[in-house]
């Protein structure tokens, strides 16, 4: 509603300020006043026009009032302080608005938009900071098909990299084991239940510290070992390289199994081995040495390098660029940045030649893709993005700013234009969940903001484990309220609370702040978590158990009802705000796409459930004997209920039935 009637606002004030004016204005700012007293919607235009028409903002913002005539869904234009336009709704046709739902459905867009995220080193058991990433990737998914997109989830797995090397070192000469030897690991594991991405954890962490426990000399040995395995696992085509891929394909898989636990899904599964095989790289080198993205260095500590040229660089002058980007190293090998173009030329459809495809992992309804160098005929198309969205952290920002820079510098401008680095902090634990966790926190850390955790240092929380941790504690607090359910039942409304917990957490912070992980304050009942407003939805549910009825019946027969008399009194403006916050959805929808911040509608929908509360509590809905004025309280907590369990399925969380 309110995305509607502003877009009807600012279209005519732009057909009043070219008739008036004379002038043109593709984009007029509109605002939320923070007070029901100035309206519910404003514009600052006038402060904007000041110096165009030599007037002052309060005299602009008078004249445009007086032009502005009448307009449907609006009440009356007032000019206000030193030269705002405010806007008062016509109450009773947005409540309609509201009920109907007007406004709030997005057209599909036509957009092909690619998300890739989680990207899990395929060499150790998923961790928290894993959790944050794989759910503002799969939040911001939903966003996106909310808003009429269709959308691609990829996930990348480096499945030739230096961890995945450091675990088949692990493998071959801590534990002795040869490529036989842990095939037969991974059977025994698989029979005794247990896990080849948790045995990885503990083994990535040994390596770790095996690399630094000998003398000097002995150190440099084993990190030459590294280095060597590293280099046969990209060449591919033996025993080293056949290991890396049995151990990365096996734990790659319980990463799938434990992001399905947060219903994350994926499309696509591109493998750095491919990008390597199918010579992706020797495509991309051709192209940026084309456009001139790239020189050779014959000069300086680049010397023998094909470097990328710095914007606005001229290299003709034979000075060279000591702070060039080194694409391919003097000894010919190409560093992550070169590997990472030639990937998003193919994400856009540049690059000229594509991956093999196989079924990899089945979901519900379909089957999630890896990349293979051949694979099978018939499969669904990947690539060819018009919008490409990373979620990776805020340590890759520089690698991500290269690869915009490349494509700029090829010419591709729009692609660059619509590529976004979806950035993030890290995870870390306050000291209470770390001893929570049976973590030994040494007592003058016991005071400071969080612990921050290592994998390298086997000091982490493994994804499943919290998600385990997260279910035992609700399921306490389940089986103590609902004594009359089943187990199944109280077991399905106790993971339902531990993940809405979890994923809000996660969601509620803005990305680029560092997250201080709680098992008290996730979980908590009050206060801005998840399982709050879940309880505001089970009690808006109540409502209509207790009325024998339910929220699309009482707006069915809400429809066309003339709600103005319960709206102009000074003790229902409680009511009217709330009828305000749930006709936001679009908008808080465009808020979240437009800067990349799902926060916002984990913001929203906190809000919606304390307005929620506040309106439960202040009437009595039930017991009210105004028959018409008990069905408009009724058709308020149903569109409460509606837009709580909307906003919460755009978050990834479940509505109980019951808490």
């Amino acid at each position: 509603m309110y995305l509607e009637l502003e877009k009807r606002l600012a279209g005519h004030l732009r057909g009043v300020l070219l008739a008036k004016y004379e002038i043109l204005l593709e984009n007029i700012p509109m605002e939320i006043p923070p007070d029901l007293r100035f309206g519910e919607l404003a514009t600052p235009i006038a402060f904007e026009l000041a110096k165009k028409l030599r007037k002052a903002p309060k005299v602009i913002a008078a004249e445009i009032v007086a032009a502005l005539g009448r307009l449907e869904g609006f009440a009356s234009f007032e000019p206000a302080g030193a030269g705002y336009i405010n806007a008062r709704l016509d109450r009773a046709a947005v409540v309609g608005m509201v009920a109907e739902g007007t406004g709030e459905t997005l057209a599909e867009s036509g957009v092909h938009a690619l998300v890739e995220h989680t990207s899990i080193n395929p060499n150790k058991a998923a961790h928290i900071g894993h959790l944050r990433n794989a759910i503002l990737g799969d939040t911001f998914v939903r966003l996106l098909r909310a808003a009429g997109q269709h959308v691609a989830v990829q996930n990348y797995i480096d499945n030739t990299g230096v961890q995945v090397a450091d675990v088949v070192v692990g493998f071959m000469h801590l534990e002795g084991k040869s490529l036989a030897d842990v095939r037969l690991l991974l059977d025994e594991l698989n029979s005794k239940g247990e896990r080849i991405d948790y045995y990885c954890w503990d083994l990535y962490a040994r390596i770790s510290q095996w690399y630094e426990q000998g003398d000097a000399e002995e150190n440099a040995t084993r990190k030459k070992l590294r280095y060597a395995t590293l280099h046969e696992l990209e060449q591919g085509g033996n025993e080293t390289s056949a290991m890396a891929e049995l151990i990365s394909t096996a734990v790659l898989r319980r990463h799938l199994e434990t992001m399905l636990r947060l219903d994350i899904e994926y499309d696509f599964l591109p493998r750095e081995s491919e990008i390597l095989h199918l010579n992706f790289w020797s495509l991309a080198f051709e192209q940026l040495k084309q456009t001139g993205v790239l020189y050779f260095e014959t000069d300086g500590k680049n010397k023998g390098c094909w470097v990328m040229t710095r914007p606005g660089a001229d290299v003709t002058d034979g000075e060279t660029n000591e702070d060039a980007k080194v694409i391919v190293r003097s000894n010919g090998t190409v560093t992550y940045v070169g590997k990472d173009i030639a990937y998003h030329l193919w994400k856009f459809g540049l690059l000229g030649r594509d991956f093999g495809y196989l079924p990899f992992f089945g979901y519900e309804d379909r089957a999630c893709w890896i990349s293979a160098e051949k694979g099978e005929a018939n499969h669904p198309h990947f690539g060819g993005a018009q919008a490409i969205y990373n979620v990776i952290d805020a340590r890759q920002s520089d690698p991500q700013a290269n690869v915009i820079q490349a494509l700029r510098g090829m010419g591709h401008i729009s692609e660059a234009d619509h590529y976004t680095h979806f950035s993030y902090e890290m995870v870390a634990l306050t000291p209470r969940c770390a001893v929570e966790l049976g973590y030994a926190i040494a007592e003058e850390d016991r005071g400071r903001a969080y612990i921050e955790v290592s994998g390298r240092k086997g000091f982490g929380v493994k994804a499943d484990d919290l998600i385990d941790k997260l279910i035992a504690a609700t399921r306490a607090e389940v089986d103590a309220r609902q004594t009359g359910r089943d187990d199944e039942e109280r077991q399905k409304i106790a993971k339902q609370i531990a993940i809405g917990a979890l994923r809000y957490f996660m969601l509620k912070f803005t990305r680029n702040s560092v997250i201080a992980f709680d098992f008290k304050d996730a979980l908590s009942f009050e206060g801005e978590t998840g399982p709050y407003i879940q309880y505001a939805v089970v009690r808006a549910r109540n409502i209509f158990r207790k009325a024998a009825t339910d929220a699309e019946a009482v707006l069915a027969e809400f429809a066309g009802s003339d709600a103005s008399r319960y709206l102009t009194d000074e003790s229902d403006q409680d009511i009217w705000a709330l009828w305000l916050r749930a006709g936001r959805r679009s908008l808080v929808l465009e808020q979240c796409i437009n800067t990349s911040e799902p926060a916002h509608l984990a913001k929203h929908a906190f809000q919606l459930a304390q307005e929620f509360n506040n309106f439960y509590h202040k009437h009595h809905i039930l017991t009210e004997e105004d028959a018409p004025r008990k069905l408009f309280l009724l058709a308020t907590a149903a569109v409460a209920l509606r837009e709580l369990v909307i906003v919460l399925s755009w978050l990834g969380i479940e509505s109980p039935e019951a808490m």
